[in-house]
């Protein structure tokens, strides 16, 4: 009996190819799936292999997150940990303790609760040394003046995007980072987590090296395929003629681009159609959408492909105008495969277009968990009106007109929890309960689970060897701890993930 080669058992297995649902085993070999079958296993078999009996579990393909961002989850861990201190002042001795004649001092862990001290009360303290500090949550942080002018931010900072100098010098430390990688994959195979696509600022600080030596000494535990997001510079398109020839194993691809466009609705940084409710303007941002359509075709000239994020119904428009400049197949498709991350608030006559085009939605189904009803219906009514908000969050008319569809989280902004996205996603529910919103747009508890499974494969280019629970493929699995399938969604936030395998080896069991 090979150690490599096992079956596993269950009375749900969802295939996600058309949604099937068998009752039966796979049979795993060495990487790989070897049979998928129907019914009882034979004793012949069960006496030459290893079973698992996940009866009463729900065995899936492994899951795909469309839009992670390590770099950002990172910055809860660098430094010295800070979590002990009960006050503001016990963080400023522990600081004193280490200051001397270093050039920087970072730190995690301080209280969210805490008071942030003035840039100049830190300088004061600890004169040219850049001090930089995080909270717990990572949305909180404490800097000096030299920090501020070293590093280009300061306290209204309010995205990964605005730490990229900061990110290039951490993801520089070897020591630090790569171990901190490992932390970072070992929790995501606890959540169900097989692939990502990870973005990277400009050229990633290189760190597709660490990749590198990680896939050498066999262990890396997850499929990353790294994006390059302009930030320091414009795109760079040697960069990606590089990464596309040097990044191609069955770990490790190179995956495009990705570019903000507008902003979040709630601070009028959304573009829209029509104007906000009560206001004159559509946008406060000013959108360099020439830059854009120009990124955008030279990617599609080398053949990658690009993921425009855009909050508002005239972001959405203004992407999809875009990619339809792209080359394009003998039915009208886009030849390669671009997407639009979040489409938070579309019009459904351009959902029919994304449809038409093939452009991929990277839809966020745990995005209700960071709010409540009362505070996102309230957004919603007094920026564009509960009119245009029928159309927020509209994954249901997505799906209706064909357009392919796939999840993501922005982590750390939130967190995998598969489970935990069926109920937002299908009820339309926020964290408290109580009453749906747009639960009209809401999909089935399928099409989530498609949207993780298959959806990510197609939007990563692996279906054909991903996705799905199909002899021949990789052998990645996630298994929930529950019939979820058949869980009232309102329910399954008390599921979870039981066991994560990634090409064949088991990474995670609970």
């Amino acid at each position: 009996m090979s150690i490599n080669n096992y079956i596993l058992k269950s009375d749900q297995i969802f295939c996600a190819n058309q949604q099937d649902v068998i009752n039966g085993y796979i049979i795993i070999h060495d990487n790989r799936i070897h049979a998928v079958e129907k019914g009882y296993i034979p004793s012949s078999l069960e006496n030459q292999y290893k079973v698992y009996d996940l009866s009463g579990k729900t065995i899936l393909p492994g899951f795909f997150d469309a839009h992670t961002f390590f770099t950002g989850w990172s910055l809860r861990y660098i430094g010295i940990d800070l979590s002990n201190a009960k006050t503001e002042k016990d963080v400023i001795e522990v600081l004193k303790t280490c200051y001397s004649h270093q050039d920087h001092i970072f730190g995690h862990g301080i209280s969210d609760n805490f008071n942030t001290p003035s840039p100049e009360e830190l300088e004061g303290l600890f004169p040219n040394c850049r001090i930089v500090l995080f909270s717990t949550s990572g949305e909180h942080f404490w800097l000096n003046t030299t920090a501020i002018n070293h590093y280009g931010f300061d306290l209204t900072a309010d995205c990964n995007e605005v730490f990229w100098k900061l990110l290039d010098e951490i993801l520089k430390d070897k020591n630090f980072i790569k171990p901190l990688f490992k932390k970072y994959m070992a929790m995501l195979n606890a959540r169900g987590i097989t692939s990502v696509k990870e973005i990277g600022f400009d050229k990633f600080s290189g760190f597709q090296n660490i990749l590198s030596e990680l896939e050498s000494e066999e262990d890396l535990n997850l499929r990353v395929h790294f994006m390059s997001q302009p930030v320091g510079a414009n795109a760079n398109f040697e960069y990606a003629k590089k990464m596309m020839a040097n990044y191609n194993s069955d770990f490790i691809r190179f995956s495009g681009f990705n570019r903000m466009t507008d902003g979040s609705i709630s601070q009028g940084n959304g573009l829209l159609k029509q104007p906000y409710e009560n206001q004159n303007y559509k946008c406060k941002l000013d959108i360099n959408w020439e830059l854009i359509q120009d990124e955008v075709l030279e990617a599609d000239k080398i053949c990658t492909r690009f993921s425009l994020n855009a909050q508002g119904d005239g972001a959405v428009e203004k992407a999809i105008n875009i990619f339809n400049l792209c080359k394009k197949d003998n039915n009208g498709k886009l030849v390669n495969r671009h997407a639009i991350t979040e489409a938070e608030f579309s019009d459904p006559v351009d959902l029919k277009r994304m449809a038409d085009l093939g452009i991929i939605c990277e839809y966020y189904p745990q995005i209700q968990s960071i709010t409540s009803y009362d505070d996102k219906v309230g957004m919603i009514k007094k920026q564009i009106g509960l009119e245009r908000g029928k159309n927020y969050w509209n994954r249901r008319k997505m799906k209706d007109y064909g357009v392919p569809l796939c999840c993501g989280t922005d982590l750390p902004l939130v967190i995998d929890h598969i489970p935990e996205s069926i109920y937002y996603s299908v009820t339309g529910l926020f964290p408290e309960g109580g009453n749906p919103f747009n639960q009209e747009n809401c999909l089935t508890i399928p099409e989530v689970l498609e949207s993780w499974t298959f959806g990510g494969a197609y939007d990563f280019y692996r279906e054909d060897d991903l996705g799905s629970i199909t002899v021949g493929k990789l052998a990645d699995f996630a298994v929930i701890d529950g019939d979820i399938l058949h869980t009232n969604p309102k329910d399954c936030r008390s599921l979870d993930v039981y066991m994560t395998i990634v090409n064949g080896k088991i990474v995670y069991q609970k």
